[in-house]
C-alpha cells in the first residue's frame, strides 16, 4: 500500500468495538476493519459463535478479542462500557427485529427491540462519543436499515427504532464533529444474513427483493467491507451526519 493510502485508509494503531460482530453485516465491517489494521473487539450475545468469529479474525492476522452480552439488558450494556476499554471507532450493528403485523404487536415487542436498536447504541455513544470527543478524533458507525427512511412490512417497531437511529446519528454528528468525532449510519439494501431468515422463508421473496435493486441481485455481508473501512478511518474526516446507502440502489426506486 502506497504512502498516499496508508494516510487515507489505514487503521493501524486504532481500537473498535463491533456490536453484533460475530455473523452477518458485523462481522463483515469487523474484518475488514481488522485487517485494515484496527485491533478489534466483538461483542455479541453467543459465546460459541463470538470464539468462532475471533478465531477467523485472528486467521487473517486480526488483534481481536470479544465480550458476550445481551445488549438488550442494561447491565450489560453497562458492562460492554466498563470493560471495552477506550475506542476510537464504535460500530453499532446488533439488532433484533420481532416480525408481527403491527396490530399484534406487544408493548414487550416495542420495549425489547427499541433496547437493542435504539438505546443500546445511544448509551454507548454517550460513554464513548465524550472520550473520543476529548482525544480529538473518532468515529461512530450506525448501522440503519431502509425503514430509516421508509416502511417495511410487518415490522414496524423495528422501523421506529431504524428512524430513531438516523436521528441519533445527526444528533451525534451534531455534538461531537467539532471536536474530530465523524458519526455515520450505513442504509443497507435487502441482505442475506440470519436476521433476514424469517423474511427469506417466504416464498418467492428473495427473488422479488433481488429484481428491485438496480444492481439486480440482493446484497450479502462483504458488500459492506469498504463503506466500512473508508467511515472508520481518516478518509471519511469531512462526512459526517450522513447516511450512506451501501443498498445496490434498493432506496432509489
Amino acid at each position: 500500500m502506497s504512502d498516499y493510502l496508508r494516510e487515507l485508509f489505514s487503521l493501524h494503531g486504532r481500537r473498535a468495538l463491533v456490536t453484533g460482530g460475530s455473523s452477518g453485516i458485523g462481522y463483515a465491517m469487523a474484518e475488514a476493519i481488522g485487517r485494515a489494521g484496527a485491533e478489534v473487539v466483538l461483542v455479541a450475545r453467543r459465546r460459541e459463535e463470538l470464539d468462532k468469529a475471533v478465531a477467523r479474525l485472528r486467521g487473517h492476522g486480526v488483534t481481536a478479542s470479544a465480550i458476550s452480552a445481551d445488549l438488550g439488558e442494561r447491565d450489560d450494556v453497562r458492562r460492554v462500557c466498563e470493560s471495552g476499554g477506550d475506542i476510537d471507532i464504535l460500530v453499532n450493528d446488533a439488532g433484533n427485529n420481532i416480525r408481527k403485523p403491527m396490530a399484534e404487536l406487544t408493548a414487550d415487542d416495542y420495549e425489547r427491540t427499541m433496547a437493542v436498536n435504539l438505546t443500546a447504541p445511544y448509551l454507548l455513544g454517550q460513554h464513548h462519543g465524550p472520550k473520543m470527543a476529548g482525544r480529538g478524533w473518532g468515529r461512530i458507525i450506525n448501522v440503519g436499515s431502509q425503514q430509516s427512511i421508509s416502511a417495511f412490512g410487518d415490522s414496524g417497531v423495528y422501523g421506529a427504532a431504524k428512524a430513531g437511529l438516523a436521528g441519533l446519528t445527526r444528533s451525534q454528528a451534531e455534538a461531537w464533529s467539532a471536536a474530530g468525532v465523524c458519526v455515520n449510519t450505513i442504509i443497507p439494501g435487502f441482505v442475506l444474513t440470519p436476521l433476514t431468515e424469517p423474511a427469506q422463508a417466504i416464498p418467492g421473496r428473495v427473488e422479488a427483493l433481488a429484481a428491485r435493486h438496480m444492481a439486480g441481485r440482493n446484497g450479502v455481508p462483504q458488500d459492506f467491507a469498504g463503506a466500512a473501512v473508508f467511515l472508520a478511518g481518516n478518509a471519511c474526516g469531512f462526512v459526517t451526519g450522513q447516511m450512506l446507502f451501501v443498498d445496490g440502489g434498493f432506496a432509489v426506486h
